[in-house]
């Protein structure tokens, strides 16, 4: 038997969540959680050609036959969805991120009518935050004086200085891109436009020194750094892992880098995964699906209208991100009780029994879910990155341990 999960895409029911039983859910209690985060396909293309790309370079080929840009008919009516889910649910505050292929590539007119089509729709009494995630590339005065208007925050990707930046992040024909985004970056910096700087976006790469690749980031003092592992799977490990080896060399990367950000003698800037596991360690729950068990509220329109879930699927098989559902006749209510959908919402009940008897499950909470696929099973796995998640989380662990035992009077 197999399962559709959009137009020509069927994968086996033997692969989980398709199996995943939404009514049994619902009887037994549970609620899906109502999405807060929008992130709007607005241009199906990029303008560079970086090698690692879960969009491009990756198992989902799907772009090939999408529109290159959302035209104003979809933007309208993903507006209508959006307004139409927020006022059901009572939300007083959302997030719509403007996303690519290269956002910037949709034109000045384009990103306006997206941003005033929606806040409109959605009225008043919701605060809508828009953010643009762009390479920069094309990042220039226009553009940000067009946010500036339009209150919209700009988050980069950095990949670190001109060597492990230009390691992957090339144009089509092998230039890399280090000199054009730092020039986009330094006019985001500047006095007139920093209040619109997110932050930094930044894969990891081994290859990269650590704490080199981290100062190179800090060097624009952004508010925010997040470190992203490299997109693989149990089928298609990452470059460095193999699946089930001990080893964990992404944990003694992003290790080093922990020990020069937590022994600064300040707080230079936030780094979002250390940030959200030292939260988890304290009792906290997460804001990221890449750690924690905290129900992920994310939803992905791409550029023909079509919902979908996080585009990082796309890394996994054909078709994965796929819900079969458009905003031309579905609403978002309807993509909460997918299967797919509702599995990244349920916490400790969507991992693996080796997950679910770990000691460290609720600060790991599996870890990215992109990161579990293995053919044959789907997504009911440990993160292909459990070593690493494991060796980091308890490092980081040992090192607060240690501080508060310093700092907590004895007792005699």
């Amino acid at each position: 038997m197999t399962v559709n999960l959009g137009p020509g895409v069927t994968r086996s029911d033997q692969e989980w969540p398709a199996d995943l039983d939404v009514t049994t859910l619902r009887a037994g209690g549970w609620r899906p959680t109502p999405f807060r985060e929008f992130f709007l396909k607005i241009h199906s293309r990029c303008d560079l050609a970086c090698d690692y790309c879960y969009m491009y370079e990756m198992a989902d080929q799907s772009w090939r036959s999408r529109p290159r840009r959302m035209s104003h008919a979809v933007l309208d009516q993903t507006a209508l969805r959006i307004a139409e889910h927020v006022h059901a649910h009572g939300l007083d505050r959302i997030k719509v991120v403007l996303h690519g292929g290269e956002p910037l590539l949709a034109g000045a007119e384009r990103l306006a009518y997206a941003v005033r089509a929606i806040r409109t729709a959605v009225g008043a009494g919701t605060c809508v935050d828009v953010r643009v995630q762009t390479n920069a590339v094309r990042l220039n005065t226009a553009f940000l004086r067009l946010f500036d208007e339009l209150d919209v925050t700009v988050a980069v990707s950095l990949d670190g200085d001109e060597t492990a930046h230009d390691r992957h992040r090339r144009r089509a024909d092998g230039r890399g891109s280090h000199t054009a985004v730092t020039a986009g970056l330094a006019l985001l910096t500047g006095e007139e436009f920093r209040h619109l700087f997110a932050g930094l976006l930044s894969t990891v790469d081994l290859r990269n020194p650590p704490v080199r690749t981290y100062e190179a980031l800090l060097a624009w003092d952004p508010p925010q750094i997040d470190f992203l592992l490299p997109h693989g799977n149990w089928s298609t490990p990452p470059p460095g892992r193999t699946p089930g080896s001990p080893d964990a060399p992404y944990a003694d990367w992003l290790a080093a880098v922990f020990d020069r950000w937590y022994d600064a003698p300040r707080q230079e800037t936030r780094v979002r995964t250390f940030g959200e596991i030292l939260q988890l360690l304290l009792g906290g729950t997460s804001t990221t699906e890449n750690v924690g068990l905290s129900p992920v509220a994310t939803v992905v329109i791409e550029t023909d209208g079509a919902m979908e879930q996080v585009s990082a699927l796309k890394s996994a098989f054909p078709g994965a991100p796929a819900t079969g559902l458009h905003v031309e006749r579905d609403p978002f209510d309807s993509a909460l009780l997918v299967p797919a959908v509702a599995a990244r919402q349920i916490g400790l009940e969507a991992l693996a029994p080796t997950c679910r008897s770990c000691r460290l499950r609720r600060v790991c909470g599996g870890g990215l879910y992109v990161h579990r696929y293995r053919a044959g099973t789907g997504f009911a796995n440990p993160s292909v990155y459990c070593p690493d998640l494991f060796r980091l989380i308890e490092h980081i662990r040992d090192r607060v341990r240690v501080d508060l035992t310093a700092r907590t009077p004895q007792r005699y």
